[in-house]
């Protein structure tokens, strides 16, 4: 009865852990939540002000497909401020989140059966985005010795005469690494002579902490051609249920991707888009808080985690994740199926502690956590953690 592409999607390892742990809450346990990717602060006060204003005025009929014109007004001033990125109205379309905008980006590229190089560890989406519109994922294996991070060299062990396209994600979910320029230039420089489109998915680029970020599409007008560019509004403004993303390409992709989003959802919700405007034109202020309190934590959860040696981790430098290395205790627990399954539910029930497994992100021997909670938490987080691996 139901269509066949689903028989190669996988189930989210994130909505089950969502459900056990609200299960265990329910039942009084005490439970530290690593497991949400999701900022704990509250939209900006002056975006909030902007939607209610605009509900004030009756701002709700139907409008452009591609967004309000105001709100693209200010991507634009955004791209072209902080990114060193050239864009007309007509090549940004704003979506129902950044989510939304990789699956329009997706449908208005990919022929049946074309490739798509997937670089692990990745975010848990990605290969179902791919394989829903029928696309091939093709994964693409980092190592320690690359910081986790693609290279041109990696790329070229995936490709085929199928590929189409590549995923760059940066900063990186789950990993929290973020790619220098040189690093971008090379990538860029590979996939436009090798006629490979990016797929740049850029949502964290505010949240970055060691380094000025680098947008690859800035790099060269050869790379920005092949580039799709997709950023939002949900991590680094804290508005993930307002549904705002966006995407900046050629001309001939944004107008492929604007007729797409007409016919599937008309537009995102105008409310939500007076609110993003407003957030980008009032709110950085705020964000440069959030930013730095995102810092802190980081310090705080790295300082903590360099007590347990026998837990090497990547060092993030952007987002707000760990990427923890757990093959050390690979002989301590006992798993039929994904070791990372296993130990997050080993440390789920034993240590009251939520993880989301490695194993979502293609990786079986990591755990992700996050730190998008407070200070607080994270220590008694870790010292659980600690606790639990001396019982192992």
């Amino acid at each position: 009865m139901l269509s066949q592409k689903l028989g190669s999607i996988t189930p989210s390892y994130t909505i089950e852990i969502s459900r056990r742990v609200s299960e265990l809450i329910k039942e009084g346990k005490d439970i530290i939540n690593f497991s949400i990717g999701e900022p704990d602060f509250n939209i900006p006060q002056k975006s909030m002000n902007a939607m209610i204003e605009a509900l004030s005025r009756n701002a709700t009929k139907y409008d452009n497909v591609s967004g309000l014109a105001e709100l693209r007004k200010a991507i634009i001033k955004k791209l072209n401020d902080e990114n060193n990125l050239n864009y007309d109205t007509d090549d940004i379309v704003v979506s129902n989140g950044a989510k939304h905008a990789i699956t329009n980006s997706l449908i208005a590229l990919l022929n049946p059966n074309d490739e798509v190089l997937v670089p692990k560890p990745y975010w848990v989406s990605y290969p179902e985005m791919i394989k829903l519109v029928g696309g091939v994922p093709v994964f693409l294996e980092t190592t320690k010795e690359t910081s986790y991070k693609v290279t041109p060299e990696i790329i070229s062990s995936g490709l085929s005469s199928k590929t189409k396209m590549i995923f760059l994600t940066n900063p990186s979910n789950p990993s929290g690494i973020v790619y220098s320029e040189d690093e971008l230039m090379k990538i860029g420089n590979y996939c436009v002579e090798k006629g490979i489109y990016i797929l740049a998915d850029e949502i964290y680029e505010r949240i970055t902490f060691d380094s000025p970020f680098v947008s690859i599409a800035s790099l060269s007008e050869s790379i920005k051609d092949m580039t799709i560019t997709i950023n939002g509004f949900s991590k680094s403004f804290a508005m993930t249920g307002l549904r705002i993303g966006y995407s900046a390409s050629n001309k001939k992709i944004a107008k492929a991707i604007s007729s797409i989003q007409g016919h599937l959802v008309s537009h995102p919700s105008t409310i939500s888009q007076w609110g993003a405007a407003a957030a980008l034109n009032e709110c950085r202020d705020e964000v440069e808080k959030m930013k730095e309190e995102y810092k802190q934590r980081r310090n705080i959860a790295v300082s903590l985690l360099d007590k347990i040696p026998q837990l090497p981790y990547v060092n993030p430098q952007g987002a707000f994740y760990l990427w923890l290395d757990i093959s050390n205790y690979k002989d301590k627990i006992v798993y039929d199926g994904s070791y990372s399954v296993a130990f997050s539910n080993e440390l789920l029930q034993k240590g009251n502690v939520a993880v989301v497994p490695g194993i979502a992100f293609g990786e079986d021997d990591f755990i992700r956590i996050s730190y998008a909670c407070s200070k607080d938490t994270i220590r008694e987080g870790f010292k659980r953690i600690e606790s639990f691996l001396r019982t192992l």
